[in-house]
């Protein structure tokens, strides 16, 4: 009896083993279709197709030129950049973030990839709006102190006020 309690034991704990699970990365690709989708669908509805512009062929992050800005200053991932920004959801217009009369400066490099891709469209002085899926944002994380949910797709409105090298 205790040979065939083993045994069946022992073959439950194999094929508990042996489990599809979902890794994070197929989680975020499943994500990005869903998004890309959501974004596109928006871009549409909201008369943005000639305006709106994908910062890559490969991402699905869309960047609007509101205003170009002026100079010729390069962006590398230790440029550091002051900017104003509003941010909200895309699929709900709430603001959840808005820096209004205060301008934090942050390294390029530190910012999310949406940013990193979308405020080198611009330059000193210019206003961006960049509609960003969630792997180029917070992804599959809830960010609580933003009251945003995991995948978020978002909508910045980026004022860069200035770039140091």
């Amino acid at each position: 009896m205790t040979k065939w309690l083993f045994s069946i034991l022992f073959i439950c704990c194999i094929t508990a083993g042996c489990q599809k699970t979902t890794s994070d990365l197929e989680k975020v690709r499943a994500q990005g279709v869903i998004d890309d989708k959501i974004v596109a669908d928006y871009i549409l509805a909201h008369n943005l197709t000639g305006v709106a512009k994908k910062v890559t062929d490969t991402s699905g992050v869309y960047y609007i030129v509101v205003q170009p800005g002026q100079g010729n200053d390069l962006f590398t991932s230790s440029t550091q950049v002051t900017v104003g920004d509003t941010g909200k959801e895309l699929t709900t217009g709430r603001i959840f973030t808005e820096t209004n009369d205060f301008h934090p400066s942050y390294p390029l490099s530190e910012v999310m990839l949406g940013w990193r891709l979308g405020i080198p469209k611009i330059k000193r002085g210019g206003i961006v709006r960049l509609l960003i899926p969630s792997r180029y944002a917070y992804s599959i994380y809830p960010q609580e102190q933003y009251g945003l949910k995991a995948n978020t797709i978002l909508d910045f409105d980026i004022q860069l006020y200035d770039i140091t090298n």
